[in-house]
Formats: structure tokens, sequence, C-alpha cells
């Protein structure tokens, strides 16, 4: 493990900038970001707007770092660059960082409905008890997926809306979460399984994983289409349609161009596919 004794300033600021994964965090400041104005619209009030997506990024970067405290020792071994082991940053900053985040994620929030507190306290628990422990066991996918349909319900509840479509959300967006989840932990999975975790993954191993998750996706864009064919839900067919197919093209892609028999260095773009346009969740459109 590389150990920094003397920290610069710059070393400092970087660490905490890796700490609080700007990547995945970036992707989600994005999702709730669309959400929200899609819940605003037309009658949008920016410091509101703003509110809600400050809100969940700092709730999300205080799951980030505190992953990274509670898997400190793991990185230590299996990855060395990561902030804490490089010694950029201190465990003990880290717990304090991310707990420092929690609270700034309620004061930003108490200007806003009740319930978006209590939706966001419901996913904050789901992602820390994924850090705390749950990511090494059969859960990790099911945490996963219970936290993925929260952030659009988040988005409209935070801006005051609450629809009868957004009900449609929670068995949606299980499956998308279960797949996300499995394509996540693809790409760590023989680390995993070294390091004794029972993740969903691990169990269903590199064949059943690859396979859960595209099935899980068409499994999603099927339920979709089953709602609007039903009429439970309000959705406007020639969007929705396309976005099926779309989806379809793309899980064949995934069937074609990566599974168990591809290099494992393949497994991170695969991440990055199962986040198809079947995820937009429409309201009278999309």
């Amino acid at each position: 493990m590389e150990i920094v004794r003397k920290r610069r300033v710059s070393d400092i600021l970087l660490g905490f900038y890796l700490l609080s994964h700007p990547g995945p965090v970036f992707i989600h400041i994005i999702g709730v970001s669309v959400f929200t104005l899609l819940a605003a619209w037309p009658r949008l009030v920016w410091s509101t707007v703003l509110l809600v997506i400050a809100a969940h990024t700092a709730m999300q970067i205080s799951i980030a770092m505190i992953n990274d405290y509670c898997d400190r020792r793991l990185d230590a071994a299996g990855k060395p660059e990561k902030p804490i082991p490089r010694g950029l940053v201190h465990p003990r900053e880290a717990l304090v960082a991310g707990l420092f985040m929690i609270v700034l994620m309620v004061l930003l929030l108490l200007p806003l409905p009740p319930l978006a507190l209590l939706v966001s306290l419901l996913y904050l628990t789901l992602g820390q008890a994924y850090n705390l422990g749950l990511k090494s066991t059969p859960l990790s996918g099911i945490v996963f997926a219970l936290a993925m349909p929260l952030i659009p319900l988040y988005a409209f509840v935070g801006v005051g809306r609450v629809l009868p479509f957004l009900l449609w959300l929670v068995p949606v967006g299980f499956l998308l979460g279960v797949a996300l989840n499995l394509a996540n932990a693809l790409e760590d999975l023989e680390e995993d399984q070294a390091f004794g975790a029972r993740t969903l993954a691990v169990i269903l191993g590199v064949r059943g994983s690859f396979f859960a998750c595209h099935l899980l996706i068409l499994a999603g864009a099927a339920l979709i289409a089953l709602l609007m064919l039903l009429h439970l839900v309000p959705a406007n067919p020639w969007i929705i349609l396309p976005i099926l197919v779309l989806t379809c093209i793309s899980t064949g892609g995934m069937i074609l161009f990566f599974g168990a028999k591809k290099p494992a260095s393949t497994r991170k773009f695969h991440f990055s596919w199962p986040r198809s346009p079947v995820s937009c969740l429409p309201e009278d459109g999309c």
C-alpha cells in the first residue's frame, strides 16, 4: 500500500475528488436532473429544481465516500489506486466527509416537501446498508433494485407532484436495478469471488449473470409494453414503441458482443449498455 506521508493541498483535493466517485455520481446527477425537469415542466421553479438536484448529489457523494471507507482494506489489496490506499485521504477523513454530506443533504431537503426527505432517507438507508455489508451478499442486487425506482419518485415528490404513473416505476425499476447490479458486478466478479464475497453475480457465475442481465432488461421492456397495452399507465405509444424497439436492438447487441467467452476487459463497457432507453419512464411521453 502506497502511503503519502506529507500531503500537498493538491493531493488532498484530488483524493476527495476521487473519493466522491465522480463518474457514477455524475450519471446519477444527469438522471435526477432529467426526471426533475420532467416533473417540474412547464412550471419550472429553479430554486426548487436546484435544491432537488443538489440534495440528491450530496446523498450520492455520501454513499460513495462511505463506500470507500468501508472497502478500505479490500481496496488496499485489490485496488491500490483508490484514494485511501494511496494515502491521499485518511480513513477518518473519508468517514467524516461522508457523514457531513448526509447532514448537508438533510439541510437542503428541509425547504422541500416532507415526502422528498422520506424518500431520500429510504434511498440513503439502502445505499449505506449496501456499503456496510449487504454488497457482499446475494441481497446486494435486491438493495440496488429497490433503490432504482426511488430516483424518479424522489424527483417528482421533490417538486410537489405525485402522479399515478409513479407506481409502475417500482416493478420496472426493480427489474432494471437487478440488471444494472449484475452488469456492474461482472467487472469485479473474479475479485469478489477470490475475497469470499457472496454477491448475486458470484452465485450466478459469469454466464448466469450475463444471461440474467439480458433477460431482466427484456422483461422490463415487456412489462412497459404490457402496461401500455392495458392502459394501466399513461403513455404515448409513438414514443414508447421506438424506445422498446431500440431496447431490444441494444440487448441483441449486448448478447452478440459481450458474454462469458469474451475478454473480461469488455465487461466495463458492457456495464454502460444496460442503461438502455428502456430506463426512460414516460408520463404522456418520455
